[in-house]
């Protein structure tokens, strides 16, 4: 499960979330990559490491499990501390795989109207 923030959560218009890692000798499956360099609309924001889903994500994942797409904000629980409202958002994604190496996904408008608002590129370099 990788979870993703931009430095802006007003983000609007177009965006872009490259996670780029580096070439090993033993390549496993592109998901299968521990360590990531995130970079957002071109300009590196961070790392992003794969983990195992915690209790709290399966949680936030079967509150949303009924929206089939949409935008929102789960409001907060006196469970979980000083974070607060969790904004999330739920859309058909398009996979497309242009290597063992690179793979990109695209968020698909459902009226199929313009192009997508969100590309996510996962790339070995």
């Amino acid at each position: 499960m990788y979870i993703a923030q931009c430095p802006s959560p007003a983000v609007s218009g177009l965006v872009r979330i490259a996670l780029e890692c580096e070439r090993r000798q033993n390549r496993g499956k592109l998901f299968m990559e521990p360590v990531w360099t995130m970079y957002c609309n071109g300009r590196k924001v961070g790392y992003a490491i794969r983990r195992a889903c915690s209790e709290i994500d399966i949680q936030v994942l079967t509150l949303v499990r009924v929206i089939s797409m949409g935008a929102g904000v789960l409001p907060k629980t006196d469970e979980e501390g000083p974070d607060g409202e969790l904004m999330y958002m739920r859309a058909k994604f398009e996979r497309v795989v242009g290597s063992k190496d690179s793979e990109a996904f695209y968020m698909m408008n459902p009226d199929g109207t313009g192009g997508p608002e969100l590309s996510i590129f996962l790339l070995r370099i």
